[in-house]
């Protein structure tokens, strides 16, 4: 039934031109589902487009959800649609030590993480078929934080609360969220820069499934709650164990 539900939906993806954002895009694509990846660059949108191999069922339009006219341009032109998922996260700049937090770092952080998802849910919303689904993406930085990263556990903590107040004001429309752990996507390249590997391949040898995570895994739970009708106000952790190490 999941799999029959996505492949009957139109989805919009926000933060769809790479990681873990792409690999839903195909999966549900290969599903036969109508895809709409949204994302403030035009170029990685068209770079997406291509790694997709432009299939029909595909459109990429350009916005920031951190702004709310756009967004709300957006539902105007997309009109009725079955799920809304963000896997957006501007984190650039944002890992640093409590002294050298930058404020415009953060506050990037807390638009792309959450009011990114709070204008999509208040202007998605009224778009969805009563069975729709909003999900999110939160992380395991809300229940592992490490030194550099304050802002992001907290923007991760206060997306889970979002997510179960929207849960009860929204329905019958079900809100859910991942929380994925260590997935190898680019955003490493801001958290670890020159390190990554080697950061990731630390964790790998600690996690209880002895490997970090890979966009297809997070796609994977994402398309469960998207399927799941008896689903809402649920965080899905992804995380390979890493919250029992």
């Amino acid at each position: 039934m999941a799999g029959e539900n996505i492949a009957k939906s139109k989805i919009v993806i926000v933060g769809g031109s790479s990681g873990m954002g792409l690999a839903l895009a195909r999966r549900c694509l290969d599903s036969g589902a109508e895809i709409i990846i949204v994302g403030r660059n035009e170029a990685k949108l068209k770079r997406a487009s291509e790694v997709l191999r432009n299939p029909a069922g595909l459109n990429t339009i350009v916005a920031d959800i951190a702004e709310e006219h756009q967004v709300a341009d957006l539902f105007d032109r997309i009109g009725r649609l079955d799920h809304i998922v963000s896997t957006a996260a501007d984190i650039e700049g944002a890992y640093e030590l409590l002294p050298s937090v930058d404020l415009k770092a953060a506050q990037r952080v807390v638009e792309s993480k959450f009011y990114g998802p709070l204008l999509l849910a208040k202007h998605g919303a009224l778009k969805l078929s009563a069975n729709g689904s909003l999900t999110f993406t939160s992380g395991i930085a809300a229940y592992r934080p490490t030194a550099r990263g304050s802002v992001v556990a907290a923007v991760n903590a206060a997306l889970e609360g979002l997510v179960r107040a929207l849960a009860v004001e929204l329905a019958p429309i079900r809100v859910n969220a991942v929380s994925p752990g260590w997935v190898d996507t680019p955003i490493w390249h801001f958290v670890a820069g020159d390190k990554k590997d080697e950061t990731l391949d630390a964790m790998a040898k600690r996690l209880p499934v002895g490997r970090v995570g890979q966009p297809d895994d997070i796609a994977d739970a994402i398309a469960f709650l998207m399927g799941n009708g008896f689903t809402t106000g649920t965080i899905l952790h992804v995380e390979g164990g890493h919250r029992l190490i």
